[in-house]
């Protein structure tokens, strides 16, 4: 990490994402019994997107660059003594519930020490997702390797535009890190547009669920 922030010519984009609709399905199917997380919700969204944007899906090594067809998601998860990014192979092809099951189980892996290497190498694309430890916004490190990075911030009840009004509606910071040598400016603001949208449709999130 620290000959990426120094070696990297990174850049961040930011958008705010409004999760209200998200949220209210996530209570819907929690009353249901189904344990899925905004966590889930976003890794699948993101693995979508990266297939829709497969130059964010690539790496370089400075000198020449590689796209990468698959998409593997890493997944930061926060231990006592350190961090550790387990990954979610093929992410794309999976079902929301088929990703909330690897999530889980590669998370308690981390937890009880029992992931192998091959459990920890290998993403394309990692998010990193503070939501739940109140934080506003923050910029995460590139994964050496990587073209990029999210950061997730945590879901806060905003006054925004509504129609002619203003309503309460619940908003989620999302930061891009990009290395500028694989992703520009533009192509970073499409990527994250097109997160935002996914995470937004509620109704394809149910679609999925119904057809998974």
């Amino acid at each position: 990490l620290t000959l990426s922030a120094t070696t990297v010519p990174q850049f961040t984009v930011s958008v705010a994402v409004d999760v209200t609709r998200l949220l209210m399905l996530r209570t819907e199917l929690k009353a249901a019994g189904n344990a899925l997380t905004v966590t889930d919700f976003i890794v699948f969204a993101a693995a979508q997107t990266l297939a829709e944007f497969p130059d964010v899906n690539s790496r370089t090594d400075g000198v020449s660059v590689w796209s990468r067809r698959r998409v593997h998601v890493g997944l930061a998860v926060a231990l006592a003594d350190g961090l550790v990014v387990p990954v979610i192979r093929d992410a794309d092809r999976r079902s929301l519930e088929g990703l909330h099951a690897r999530a889980a189980e590669l998370a308690d892996g981390a937890r009880n020490g029992t992931l192998s290497p091959d459990d920890m190498t290998g993403s394309t694309f990692t998010i990193s997702n503070l939501g739940m430890f109140g934080v506003d916004e923050f910029c995460a490190i590139i994964n050496p390797g990587e073209s990029a990075i999210l950061a997730v911030s945590s879901v806060v009840p905003t006054p925004v535009a509504v129609g002619d009004g203003i309503g309460i509606r619940q908003i989620m910071k999302l930061t891009l890190t990009a290395d500028h040598r694989l992703v520009d400016g533009e192509l970073a603001a499409r990527f994250l547009n097109a997160l935002r949208r996914r995470l937004q449709d509620a109704d394809a999130f149910r679609g999925d669920l119904l057809n998974g």
